[in-house]
């Protein structure tokens, strides 16, 4: 292929020609980019037309007027988190945390309602619920949820002593925190949705730390003493209470037998009587040998004889030991 070489007239010619053409390509370049965005799967798009909310946009390929609106795209499923009274330095599977620094220390450091002082670190984790709240309502809805959070935990854990924060009361703390904090951001109009608020941990200041593990030592002790007294209460009680039934119900059911046996004995000697009194000397004889009957075979070998000793022969060839 011949190389054209063209003079500086010519090209000056050229360009004159079709720099119109040129023009509008570019403009039409610029309109079309210009026109079209696109919005992540976790994201929300907030259009603005000069200056002016128009509207919100779902995740996808859209539109908009070149030069007179303006796309801000939020993640609104993206997790957030904002840590208080230590700093993660690396993240991963042996997470680095660190807890030094007048930062930390004024964040962590807290008075409880029995004027003590505990050191408490949390986290808490959020994300954007309302787009345009948290675009325009507020200048900076991140620090303003940083400053609330640290306002509304050092109230709630005003509120109680210092044993309540270290030991008992830190599930009761996270979730009166939770609570609260979202109240407030729904009232400052921030936009956001408070997930979780994680006590990570709380200690008292170094200088009193080894005074009140020793406490909680005795408190854990005194727990542990009191759930084995409540077992063997448990235990014992019972068993007592299933004997002492028993014995109640074998009286009641020797009183039952006592009463019906006398009850019977009445009923007999009611019916004798209405015997001996119709024939008493029958009743009498009949009385008298069944006694007899009764208590002779209890007697063993015996030998009644008459008072004279009459016929002692036929006694005779008895063998009398």
């Amino acid at each position: 292929m011949n190389n054209q070489e063209f003079s500086t007239d010519e090209i000056q010619q050229l360009i004159k020609k079709h720099y119109k053409k040129v023009i509008i390509v570019i403009v039409l370049l610029i309109v079309g980019f210009g026109s079209f965005f696109q919005v992540g799967t976790e994201e929300e798009g907030v259009v603005t037309r000069f200056g002016k909310h128009v509207r919100t946009v779902t995740p996808g390929l859209k539109m908009k007027i070149p030069f007179m609106e303006t796309v801000y795209k939020v993640p609104v499923e993206r997790q957030k988190k904002q840590e208080f009274g230590f700093r993660t330095q690396q993240a991963g599977v042996r997470t680095a945390y660190s807890r030094t620094g007048s930062v930390t220390d004024d964040e962590a450091i807290m008075l409880t309602g029995d004027l003590n002082l505990a050191n408490v670190q949390w986290v808490v984790q959020y994300r954007v619920s309302d787009p345009y709240n948290y675009l325009f309502k507020v200048r900076n809805p991140d620090n303003t949820l940083r400053d609330l959070s640290e306002a509304v935990t050092r109230q709630i854990v005003g509120d109680r002593t210092v044993n309540e924060v270290l030991t008992v009361g830190r599930a009761e703390i996270a979730s009166e925190v939770k609570v609260l904090l979202q109240e407030m951001a729904r009232e400052y109009s921030l936009g956001i949705e408070i997930a979780q608020v994680v006590l990570q941990d709380i200690n008292p200041p170094e200088s009193v730390k080894q005074a009140f593990n020793a406490v909680n030592e005795a408190q854990q002790e005194r727990e542990t003493l009191i759930n084995e007294a409540k077992s063997e209460y448990n235990k014992v009680i019972p068993r007592a209470r299933g004997q002492a039934q028993e014995t109640i119900q074998k009286a009641e059911g020797y009183a039952t037998k006592r009463v019906n046996n006398a009850q019977g004995e009445v009923a007999r000697f009611n019916a004798l009587y209405s015997e001996y009194v119709s024939a008493p000397e029958v009743t009498k004889r009949r009385i008298y040998l069944e006694t007899l009957q009764e208590v002779l075979p209890r007697l063993g070998d015996k030998i009644i004889t008459s008072e004279n000793g009459n016929n002692m022969i036929p006694l005779l060839k008895k063998d009398l030991n």
